[in-house]
């Protein structure tokens, strides 16, 4: 089910099957001057369906949001059988209950998408990019909230830090590590570009980063360097890596409290991040496979986790529920909510034969697939 069914420029829409990659519809709308926004890293090998499923964000989400953000319509298979059609194709609809937007993130189990008509944005014509280097994490992440004072808006604003930074040399032989400590990765686009380029450029200085301004194939190398350092195979290491949202204001303190977990605990850190709306992903290693090791790399996640929440974040900004963290749901979902959350899986798949296990916490008569890390 791979097929683009309809591309109106002058509705600024597409109709898609589930399968269509997302890298393949940003081509097709190209050639009339528009883009699919959501732009998640693995955006060349996933699919509009899955980035349904699970919500997706991206690199570009500070200025044009995340997939729920551009799903007008939905066709849906039920667990009875029945064919539904949510939504419009009109930007704008308020009749009734919005289940298009309660099936994008439902992870597949509320129902099958077979269908999606998206909103396309249109592809600018004038885009800058900077590489802004700081001589310390914590100058980085104050230049988020900067930019904010400054009332620009980048469409790309990535967070990394050091070992990041190093992690990435050693993949790819660049040499970012030795130009500073922690970098921002800033990209404007549109007509003003280079107005907001130039308040940005003053508004960092002051903090003490060196700004540089990329040329346009090496911004775009420096672009594909940002999506391609997570996943990574990393040899003689356990690592997890983690998917937090806290809120902007809060950027600086949570990475510093991670990076205080990871002394404390004795584990690596590495922290990267969609900065320019708080969606961090934190990864934590150790060496080898040792229990003790383990143990630890356990007690730094389940702290970063609660201190998340704390901060008034989420256990998961872009990347869904699952399986993996069935353990943590309840601690930012009260009873009231788990509640009102099964009755609707309830109603939607009575029988449980929907991604079983997956994504809320589920009492009766379904049970959660507990899984130890």
């Amino acid at each position: 089910m791979n097929k683009i069914i309809e591309l109106n420029p002058a509705d600024e829409i597409a109709r898609v099957e589930p399968g269509v990659i997302n890298a393949a519809l940003n081509d097709a709308a190209a050639q009339h001057g528009l883009m699919f926004a959501p732009d998640p890293a693995s955006y060349k090998i996933s699919t509009i369906g899955g980035n349904i499923a699970t919500n997706a964000g991206g690199l570009r989400c500070a200025k044009y949001g995340v997939t729920r953000d551009a799903v007008l319509a939905l066709d849906v298979v039920l667990a009875d059988g029945r064919l539904i059609h949510t939504g419009h194709r009109t930007f704008k609809g308020v009749a009734g209950y919005d289940l298009t937007s309660l099936f994008v993130g439902s992870e597949g189990t509320l129902g099958i998408v077979v269908g999606a008509t998206v909103r396309l944005k249109y592809l600018p014509t004038v885009v800058r990019t900077l590489a802004v280097f700081f001589p310390d994490v914590q100058s980085a992440a104050a230049g988020v909230l900067a930019l904010g004072r400054e009332r620009v808006q980048p469409c790309i604003l990535e967070l990394l830090d050091g070992p990041s930074l190093e992690e990435l040399d050693f993949r790819n032989g660049s040499n970012l590590a030795s130009r500073g400590t922690a970098l921002l990765l800033i990209q404007f686009d549109g007509l003003g570009a280079d107005a907001e380029v130039a308040i940005a450029e003053t508004a960092l200085g002051k903090l003490g980063g060196l700004v540089i301004q990329e040329d346009p194939a090496e911004a775009e190398q420096l672009v594909e360097l940002r999506r391609n350092n997570r996943g990574l195979d990393v040899d003689a290491e356990n690592r997890v890596g983690e998917d937090i949202a806290v809120p902007r204001s809060q950027l600086v303190y949570y990475i510093t409290a991670l990076e205080e977990m990871s002394r404390r605990h004795g584990v690596g850190l590495r922290v990267i991040a969609h900065a320019g709306d708080g969606n961090l992903h934190p990864t934590f290693w150790v060496p080898g496979m040792d229990l003790q090791g383990i143990a630890a790399l356990n007690a730094a996640l389940d702290e970063s986790i609660a201190k998340a929440l704390e901060l008034g974040g989420t256990i998961t900004g872009e990347h869904g529920i699952g399986q993996y963290k069935l353990r943590w749901l309840g601690l930012e979902q009260g009873e009231d909510v788990s509640g009102l959350q099964r009755s609707v899986k309830n109603l939607f798949d009575p029988h449980g034969i929907f991604n079983p296990g997956k994504a809320i916490l589920c009492g009766p008569p379904f049970t959660n697939l507990q899984t130890t890390p």
